[in-house]
């Protein structure tokens, strides 16, 4: 039978944990216990995981480790994450994740790597000069925040203040997070909201009052006449899902679409409107590909979305922190609205709300980016559209520049990208970083030779691997993620996904040696304390 190894001591630890003393209560006043639900045990004992220090979730006198979200995943296993502060200042890293059951057992725990904390935490430099420093980072400014002071976690932590500056650089927008040296006024770190597409260059909507949900018709470009959910008021429809709160879709710069009918597109690839037709029904296929496969709660995982606009003059798309922004083929003649490309842009928004956050450094927006393709390619496949096949090339149909897909799953070198991993990964541009995640997954998903008119993968290793399907690939790959901290790298991915395939395939070896064979494939190496699965 299989046996495999994960993390048995943190259950029984864990185990240990939840026996409390509690005040002893008359039988008469008693009232009959009502068991936690599996959500409340989980977070629980997770609470009690990190008050304890276990599996290395220590911290020094002066810090305190904060919940700030809990993640429901597959195998009733919950995802608790948080945030470690210092003398009351946030620190920036040093966040952790503590997976735990519904029974009230931890299983496993994921913590940023951070050297022991001993700052001051009275600034030298004034938050005026801070934010001088902070606004001279971007060619165009049009906003700089108060500095706020928090302690820069990582190999040397130190006292910074973080601004968030709000413009352009030379080629694309930016919202850009600077870290400033409180002591010294050097900018320590920078870390983009602004997530493109391509390597080249408004709050969430709430729902309105009395609206009702209609089922629109939408005349895409891309997958044809499609319906879309709509929300109707009177003889007015806009391009507003009643449903799935904070999805939306508009012109940028103005409002939201709506019109007396509710008959959207013209189905044109210069059509604007058609643009949003496409946009709205790939979220929403989205959206149900979350809940479908991965039990998701909408993108944010707490049942929330994000706007969309199009008309945005570049050729490219964005995810700027809290919306969506697509624009337009070099030739001005489709919209960047394909599904693989609006599921790309969401992705991120999904990257950033799983634990860890977006991160920083090129290894982690790599990965950001291939997250973002590999939702791109579930959404593809979830809806298996007949004018846009499911496929691992990423925006071939929107053909940005004139030279086809940007990027390729299966062989990520056919646009220039590497389809291996190697130690130069962390200082690769973030789109061609994505290579060796895209490579794995497409492995794992298909197979190094699929059959059936797929194409084939060359391997680093020259190996040959099986692959087991893309529903099983998107669930170890999400609740991999779902393990991700701030200083998420491949060799973390690598074994947070067979930590995921033993737990959520318990009765076999299959999935779990195709997770690693795929790994291994794109040279990704064994790390410590991953998990084995064995059968006698």
């Amino acid at each position: 039978m299989p046996h495999r190894g994960l993390t048995t001591g943190l259950a029984a630890a864990a185990g240990l944990a939840m026996s409390l003393a509690l005040p002893a209560i008359p039988a008469s006043a008693a009232s009959p216990a009502q068991p936690a639900s599996p959500d409340a045990a989980a977070a629980r004992a997770a609470d009690q995981a990190v008050a304890s220090g276990l599996g290395g979730l220590s911290r020094g006198p002066a810090e305190a480790f904060r919940r700030v979200g809990l993640t429901a995943g597959d195998a009733g296993l919950f995802y608790s994450a948080y945030e470690r502060t210092y003398q009351g200042l946030r620190v920036v890293g040093g966040d952790a994740v503590v997976v735990a059951d519904g029974a009230g057992n931890v299983r496993d725990t994921s913590v940023a790597q951070t050297a022991p904390i001993a700052v001051g935490t009275q600034a030298v430099l004034d938050a005026a000069k801070a934010a001088s420093a902070a606004r001279a980072q971007l060619p165009t400014v049009d906003s700089v925040s108060a500095p706020e002071k928090v302690v820069l976690a990582g190999t040397n932590p130190k006292l910074a203040y973080e601004v968030v500056v709000t413009g352009r650089t030379a080629t694309a927008p930016s919202k850009l997070h600077v870290f400033v040296d409180a002591a010294t006024g050097a900018v320590l770190d920078q870390r983009d909201d602004i997530k493109t597409f391509s390597s080249g260059a408004e709050s969430p909507a709430q729902a309105q009052p009395n609206a009702v949900n209609a089922a629109g018709t939408g005349n895409s470009y891309y997958v044809g006449t499609v319906a879309i959910d709509t929300t109707g008021s009177g003889s007015s429809y806009s391009m507003r899902d009643p449903g799935r709160p904070g999805i939306s879709c508009g012109r940028e710069g103005g409002s939201v679409y709506s019109g007396p009918d509710n008959s959207w597109g013209n189905g044109s690839g210069t059509n604007l409107e058609t643009g949003c037709v496409d946009a709205l029904f790939s979220v929403q296929t989205e959206w149900k590909m979350l809940k479908d496969w991965l039990g998701r709660d909408g993108i944010s995982g707490t049942g929330r979305g994000y706007p969309a606009s199009v008309g945005l003059n570049d050729v490219n798309a964005y995810w700027d922190g809290s919306s969506t922004h697509f624009g337009h083929s070099q030739d001005n003649r489709r919209q960047a609205t394909s599904m693989d490309v609006v599921g790309h842009e969401f992705g991120h928004g999904i990257f950033q709300t799983t634990p860890g956050g977006a991160g920083s450094g090129n290894e982690n927006g790599g990965l950001n980016e291939s997250t973002g393709d590999i939702f791109g390619a579930m959404t593809e496949a979830y809806a298996n559209n007949a004018k846009d096949r499911p496929d691992y090339e990423v925006g071939e149909g929107v053909n940005l520049v004139g030279q086809g897909p940007i990027r390729y799953m299966y062989d990520p070198s056919k646009a220039g990208d590497p389809n291996c991993y190697s130690s130069s990964i962390p200082s690769t541009e973030v789109h061609a970083a994505a290579g060796p995640q895209n490579h794995w997954f497409y492995l794992l998903a298909e197979g190094s030779n699929p059959g059936g008119g797929k194409p084939s993968s060359p391997t680093c290793n020259n190996s040959s691997v099986t692959g087991i399907g893309i529903q099983k690939a998107a669930k170890i790959f999400y609740n991999g993620l779902l393990k991700k901290t701030s200083s998420w790298n491949h060799k973390a991915a690598r074994k947070a996904t067979l930590q995921a395939a033993i737990a959520l395939y318990p009765g076999s070896c299959t999935e779990f040696t195709a997770t690693k064979a795929a790994w291994n494939a794109v040279s990704v190496p064994a790390v410590s304390g991953e998990p084995t699965c064995t059968t006698r």
